[in-house]
């Protein structure tokens, strides 16, 4: 490879071997480490540091940098210490996440690195949510993130270069094209010349780099990152270059033809620059010998600190306890004016409030601006903050959920609108291996909001009317609520903002406009986790949520006779069981009505939590009611059937006979 000095220091060309030649002594010593059984796996990025060590050297220190778990020049030239790498990858206590996740699956504010999932594409629209967060901040700053060209072909880095681009926002998009997923070759993964062509079709420059060339990859990065500071874009960068070592070590190279690993050998990124300097009389190889021998001892001075810490310990009450970011809400109480509203208003009351108060919440959804969103929640809201905080948004669930929590690691909030709950599938990934782990994994918060509008009974078939409320309850992380009343919702959903925590917010369609209330004008907040015990009686506990509340409202209104406690959870995570076993105390009966089908839903870890603890108490089995096993049709009869009002009245009938 030809290099110049392009005007660059000699201190700065230094700098540059010396950042290149750090992680690579590192990734050697971690080979024998391997395979003395000292350290778990290894994903090699050796013949590939000039990109790392490039593009960090490019950025501010105060900029951030997503990673993928062949860029340990990323964190080495960031100085990260090397005995806290170390620990991580022993999956000891002073890693980055108290051995809770291995290589590099971590963040660290400290250092502005936010470290990848196994599952690769939502980092690219988590460095969206950070480099928006920070044009509405008014920072100007970069934002890089890195992907391999595998990664390319998931819809999530298509999502996130069409928000960069929609947005202008100032991203500079890493792909490092090292010739294999996995195994697999670049020529059975896409179908384009060069993976950079792509940025043409969402109206964004890009361009091609010798990812083996150190001084190629600072310097054009260095510039563009000038450029984008002051003119902020998104801009699409594909670095060719060549993984020397298996996907893993266990992998192996065998697939690869040994020519091409001859070819790639001789463009190695280290000893080329090297040969350089010495021309330059920048190196000399006793400088060379003095530089490897003060790495070395550093790296095993800091073996050392990790070898000798001890392994991790299970402590029951901190694992739990680090699921959720700590949030300790101070009530505001409601005041006494109020006005008679219905649920979507009340809502939409509810979500202003909370824009008023928080100057850093963002609400994103699909036409939520001009429009006011499908349900017309949002109607107004531009006028009164302005696009910029109240965003429309592509259709691309997976993209905007991811880059909320962007915003959310960049000091923001934000409330993301599905359009309909039955979306969220689109978004799945980052919901539950994303938002719902970052805590538990390396104590970073997601701040986020996700409106759900749900529910059946209105004629609207499979796809716009699920209650899939089972689908996070089951994922330790997240928080769910779901009110039946005006009064409710919107006090949920002032605690569901300030919460750090990510929350889905489930919010039922049928009872929209159907149901009215008197609720308090000003704002005001109501805690998670705490049920309401609507009716109190003898006979039997009727548990509820959402539209069956009304459902058995209206059973018991219909059977004046009938002596039961009726209880709402109005939060389903955290799930106030305490409220249930001291009614199932009291009456000796237990029913339980979901609209969701009733495999897998909350009804029956409500039932198994009651036989467990309270069996004693029961004078009969305990009955679930709920929908049919079987997606929810859109004809009237068929919808009607399908719900389970109708069953609910003879179920509670037979228990109470029992």
């Amino acid at each position: 490879m030809h290099y110049a000095k392009h005007q660059l220091t000699e201190e700065t060309l230094f700098k540059l071997y010396k950042d290149l030649l750090r992680p690579r002594m590192i990734e050697e010593k971690m080979l024998v480490l391997l395979r003395q059984g000292k350290i778990s796996k290894w994903f090699s990025g050796i013949g590939q540091e000039a990109i790392s060590v490039g593009v960090v050297n490019a950025l501010n220190r105060d900029e951030y940098v997503l990673p993928m778990h062949r860029n340990l020049g990323v964190f080495t030239t960031r100085d990260i210490p090397l005995h806290r790498l170390f620990a991580q990858w022993q999956g000891k206590m002073s890693g980055f996440t108290k051995g809770r996740d291995r290589s590099f699956h971590f963040g660290t504010q400290a250092y502005k690195i936010i470290g990848m999932i196994s599952h690769l594409g939502p980092q690219l629209g988590v460095a969206d949510g950070i480099a928006l967060a920070a044009k509405l901040q008014q920072k100007k700053t970069v934002t890089a993130v890195f992907t391999g060209e595998g990664g390319t072909s998931e819809g999530d880095f298509h999502e996130a270069l069409n928000i960069a681009s929609v947005w202008d926002l100032p991203v500079i998009f890493c792909i490092e094209n090292n010739g294999y997923g996995l195994s697999t070759p670049t020529r059975e993964q896409y179908n384009c010349k060069n993976l950079v062509d792509r940025g043409v079709g969402y109206g964004m420059e890009s361009y091609t780099i010798n990812g083996n060339h150190i001084i190629e990859v600072y310097t054009k990065l260095k510039a563009i990152a000038e450029d984008i500071r002051e003119n902020p874009r998104p801009v699409l960068i594909e670095f060719k270059t060549f993984r020397m070592r298996g996907h893993e070590e266990a992998s192996g190279t065998k697939y690869v033809p040994e020519e091409l690993m001859a070819e790639w050998a001789k463009k190695d990124p280290i000893s080329n620059y090297e040969a350089f300097l010495l021309d330059e009389g920048i190196l000399t190889p006793e400088k060379i010998e003095d530089l490897r021998t003060e790495i070395e001892n550093q790296i095993n001075d800091h073996l050392k600190l990790a070898f000798a810490e001890t392994e991790v310990e299970s402590e029951e009450a901190q694992e739990l306890s680090d699921v959720y970011a700590p949030f300790r809400e101070k009530a505001v109480e409601s005041g006494k004016v109020v006005e008679r509203i219905r649920l979507v208003d009340a809502i939409s009351n509810g979500l202003r409030q909370s824009m008023e108060k928080h100057s850093n919440l963002v609400i994103m959804g699909q036409d939520v601006a001009d429009y006011g969103g499908v349900f017309k929640i949002t109607e107004g809201f531009v006028e009164a903050f302005g696009k910029e905080r109240v965003r429309n948004t592509p259709i691309c669930e997976s993209g905007i959920v991811s880059t909320a929590m962007g915003l959310s690691i960049n000091g923001m909030k934000a409330v993301v609108e599905m359009q309909f709950a039955d979306f969220v599938s689109s978004g799945f990934n980052p919901v539950v291996n994303y938002l719902a782990k970052s805590h538990y994994r390396w104590g970073e918060k997601a701040d986020v909001v996700i409106r759900m509008p749900c529910g059946g009974d209105v004629g609207a078939g499979p796809f716009h009317s699920q209650t899939n409320e089972a689908w996070f309850t089951k994922t330790p992380g997240l928080k769910v609520a779901y009110p039946a009343f005006p009064y409710d919702a919107k006090g949920l959903l002032a605690t569901a903002v300030n919460d750090p925590n990510p929350v889905l917010f489930f919010e039922h369609k049928a009872l929209y406009r159907s149901v009215y209330q008197n609720v308090p004008t000003d704002y005001y907040t109501l805690p998670f986790g705490k049920a309401s015990v609507l009716k109190e009686g003898t006979d039997v506990s009727i548990v509820t949520y959402g539209a069956g509340v009304h459902w058995a409202l209206a059973t018991l209104e219909k059977q004046a006779h009938i002596s039961a406690d009726l209880i709402d959870l109005r939060t389903l995570a955290p799930l106030d069981m305490e409220s249930v076993y001291t009614s199932v105390e009291k009456t000796g009966k237990l029913i339980i009505l979901q609209e969701d089908s009733l495999f897998g839903g909350i009804a029956s870890d409500i039932s198994a939590m009651v036989t467990e603890n309270r069996f004693t108490c029961l004078d009969a089995p305990i009955r679930r009611v709920a929908s049919l096993e079987t997606p929810i049709p859109f004809a009237k009869n068929l919808e009607d059937n399908y719900l389970p009002k109708s069953r609910f009245e003879k179920a509670l009938q037979e228990l109470l006979a029992y």
